[in-house]
């Protein structure tokens, strides 16, 4: 990740390096990675805000200090939010005077987490680096990480305890809380993403409010993803391009959900509106079929249909035998589309018409050889 904003900065006092009450308490047990630093140097140095303010690297500063050592390389890391230097550099909870909203915390949490990740291919580049080629610079020079095998590359400051988001949601919120604060940044992504309908967009927005005045966070994001089903459903219905059916499908699955929205839970519409728009991709799907078969369909005999052999007409009907004792009508009619409903009628309707010019045909062969 050499082009993230940063530099090395040479020899920094560890006793200038600031640490914040966000940082865990309990490192677990240090001697390893001491031990690895002091036989290999430090390999990954830590980062810190411009400020001087630890941001990633807890546990190689605190085996730094149990060995003795006064200063060491550190990555200095720019770009950093002054807000979230504050969130960093915090000694008691009165620190910040302002509490954090539900979605302050998840945009720090974004961006504490593309920090502790930078951090983490760094260590792991170095760990790829020592693996393969020894250390050059055995007592003291700084590249990145501990030795590959001495501490998982996701969970080297927190102990073994946690992976990149782990980390973050602990640092911002106290709490392992990462699965709320992505789901806020996705509303987050949505409400800025200019390729997004306006609808999606305003649904977002509406819904980070409530967020904010305490409302649900699982729920307002399943309103979201309800909300991008439905504009989907939305471009199918307008797409001039897309077959008629298919667009009348989209069409009234969307004016059907949106007509229940109020009185349908969250989860519920989010499931509703998959699965509409699951079935008109579907329909979609087996139009084109339909249609590449007809393209590549073989020369037809001058009456307009394809010739196949007596022996395949006489195993389709076997494979059909009393096939109406194995499906269920009551379930059946209800459940097909308009399109697949139609299709079967004009297969039934050609049976018949088949059936009753095969059965003339037969009386009259059976009436020439009487």
């Amino acid at each position: 990740m050499g082009s993230s904003p940063g530099h090395i900065e040479l020899e920094r006092a560890l006793d200038s390096i600031g640490v914040g009450r966000r940082h865990r308490a309990d490192l677990g047990d240090l001697d390893a990675l001491a031990a690895s630093i002091d036989r290999d140097g430090l390999l990954q140095p830590i980062t810190i805000t411009p400020d001087g303010v630890l941001v990633c690297g807890l546990r190689r500063l605190a085996a730094m200090r149990q060995l003795g050592w006064k200063t060491a390389n550190v990555w200095v890391r720019s770009g950093i939010s002054e807000r979230l230097g504050q969130l960093l550099a915090e000694q008691d909870d009165n620190a910040l005077h302002k509490p954090l909203t539900q979605t302050e915390q998840a945009t720090l949490y974004r961006e504490l987490k593309a920090l502790l990740a930078e951090d983490a291919v760094r260590r792991q580049e170095a760990s790829r680096f020592t693996a393969g080629e020894g250390n050059p610079r055995s007592h003291g020079g700084a590249t990145v990480a501990p030795p590959s095998g001495t501490i998982p590359v996701d969970t080297e400051q927190g102990g073994g305890r946690g992976r990149t988001r782990e980390q973050a949601a602990l640092m911002v919120t106290g709490r392992n809380a990462y699965t709320s604060l992505e789901r806020i940044s996705d509303l987050q992504r949505l409400a800025a993403d200019s390729d997004q309908p306006a609808a999606v967009r305003e649904r977002a927005t509406a819904e980070l409010e409530r967020i904010d005045a305490g409302g649900s966070i699982t729920a307002g994001h399943q309103r979201a993803r309800a909300e991008l089903s439905l504009a989907e459903l939305d471009r199918i219905a307008a797409d001039p391009a897309t077959p008629e059916p298919m667009r009348d499908r989209a069409a009234d699955d969307a004016a059907r959900l949106r007509a229940a929205e109020t009185q349908t839970r969250a989860a519920e519409l989010e499931r509703l509106a998959a699965d509409a728009l699951a079935r008109v991709r579907a329909s979609g799907k087996s139009a084109a079929k339909r249609a590449r078969t007809r393209r590549t369909k073989p020369a037809s005999t001058p009456g307009g249909w394809e010739r196949r052999t007596l022996r395949a007409f006489v195993l389709t009907w076997d494979d059909l035998d009393s096939w109406w004792e194995h499906y269920d009508p009551a379930e059946v009619g209800p459940a097909l589309t308009e399109e697949q409903w139609d299709r079967f009628a004009a297969t039934v309707a050609g049976t018949v018409t088949f059936a009753e010019a095969a059965d003339a045909a037969r009386r009259q062969s059976q009436l020439r050889t009487a």
